[in-house]
């Protein structure tokens, strides 16, 4: 299998991660402001949406082993990068969030830097 396909799979898993906890904390009604940091998390782990996004990480820390014993570093840490471009567009198309002109400037940045690191 590509290091490469295994790359982009760690990332997408790291979105899906990221979209999932967000989910699940969102749905813990009262904050920590109600609860206090222990009952928050207490509750926020007994979500299926949390805990599925923390699977997410746990294979995607598996990955990035794997990775690691294939590409370089230099490599595969920047193309990570790619994960903020992902969590821009899914919190604005899944989450419904608004996002200003200057982090999609500050996105387009981002790109630029990765295709800098890919090129070289």
């Amino acid at each position: 299998m590509s290091s490469y396909f295994l790359l982009a799979v760690n990332i997408v898993l790291g979105v899906v991660g990221q979209l999932l906890i967000k989910l699940g904390v969102n749905r813990v009604d009262g904050g920590i402001e109600a609860f206090g940091l222990l009952g928050f998390l207490t509750r926020a782990a007994s979500s299926p949406f949390v805990v599925s996004g923390m699977g997410c990480y746990a294979f995607s820390s598996v990955l990035w082993v794997i990775l690691l014993s294939k590409l370089d570093l230099s490599i595969a840490y920047p193309a990570l990068s790619l994960g903020y471009v992902l969590i821009l567009l899914a919190s604005v198309f899944f989450l419904g969030e608004q996002v200003s002109p200057s982090r999609f400037a500050g996105v387009l940045l981002i790109m630029a830097g990765i295709a800098v690191v890919f090129r070289s």
